[in-house]
């Protein structure tokens, strides 16, 4: 499948029913596309199954609840759903994509009680997320955006609103010839990446980011399920930036980059090391199993 993503064959499932691919469309005053009221979730499908779907699901649901919008589908529903576009698509390897949004309704203004709730499902092949640097080490840059406190937002969500800075900061990044851009929280401490959680290695043990202000990624608690399971340690905790001339490998984890090596971030180097390779290999046959 290639071309602009509104303009392909294939089968969205939407709202309990599937519709062709270019007539899965909104309305212009849908309240999310006016005030954000969006959640998603981005998943793999690896030989017919999909890698922790159902903790997937439950967390559309949470995300929904974050953010007072109740989505009116169980996890069943939603599991039933996405096997139905798969199989509908002819898909067994493929990134899933559902989304729920407040639709356009009685309501348009900031309030939007009486707006449907809507869900969609759509699911598509694709490859690495950052290309080659998933083998040769990604290169990012320091964003100059911050994430925010969670007494601002919902930082528990995977929230459509959140993401906004990180589209500016990594095109700011694809400027600069980077893959992507590290933010640091509002206190200064080491975050994540505009999609991704982080860890770093230094004297064979691997530090990441609290996620105290930041998402709680599936892959993150998978991968660090698995290097406990390898008896490595794992420090989870505050990482000041200055601390990353100190970290000799490094790696980022999400649904969609799985586990990318990272080269360089801003003025500091890492090696794509054995730790990195191994958690890498590991997480592809895990994922596989």
């Amino acid at each position: 499948m290639a071309g602009a993503y509104d303009d392909r064959d294939g089968q969205i499932w939407m709202d309990g029913a599937l519709v062709p691919w270019r007539d899965a469309n909104v309305h212009i005053l849908s309240h999310a596309l006016h005030y954000a009221s969006s959640v998603f979730e981005g998943e793999r499908c690896y030989s017919g199954k999909i890698f922790k779907s159902r903790e997937h699901s439950a967390r559309l649901l949470e995300s929904g609840n974050l953010l007072d919008m109740p989505i009116p589908y169980t996890v069943d529903e939603i599991e039933a759903a996405k096997a139905e576009v798969l199989a509908a698509n002819g898909l067994t390897d493929a990134y899933v994509r559902a989304v729920a949004w407040r639709g356009a309704g009685e309501d348009m203004g900031v309030a939007a009680r009486r707006n449907p709730v809507r869900l969609a499902i759509a699911a598509w092949e694709w490859g690495a997320y950052y290309g080659d640097a998933k083998w040769q080490g990604a290169k990012l840059d320091i964003a100059k955006w911050r994430r925010p406190s969670p007494e601002t937002i919902p930082t528990a969500a995977k929230a459509a609103g959140l993401y906004m800075i990180c589209t500016m900061s990594k095109h700011a990044a694809e400027e600069k010839g980077c893959s992507d851009a590290l933010f640091m929280d509002y206190r200064g401490y080491v975050a994540e990446a505009t999609g991704a959680n982080v860890f770093f290695v230094r004297d064979g043990e691997v530090h990441t980011p609290i996620p105290d202000a930041i998402l709680n990624g599936i892959t993150r608690q998978t991968v660090i399920a698995m290097l406990r399971d390898m008896g490595i340690a794992v420090h989870e905790r505050h990482i000041m930036p200055e601390e990353l001339a100190d970290f000799s490998e490094c790696w980022l984890t999400g649904t969609a980059a799985e586990v990318t090596p990272v080269g360089q971030i801003g003025e500091f180097h890492f090696q794509v090391g054995q730790m990195t390779r191994k958690v890498a290999e590991s997480y592809e046959a895990l994922v596989r199993a």
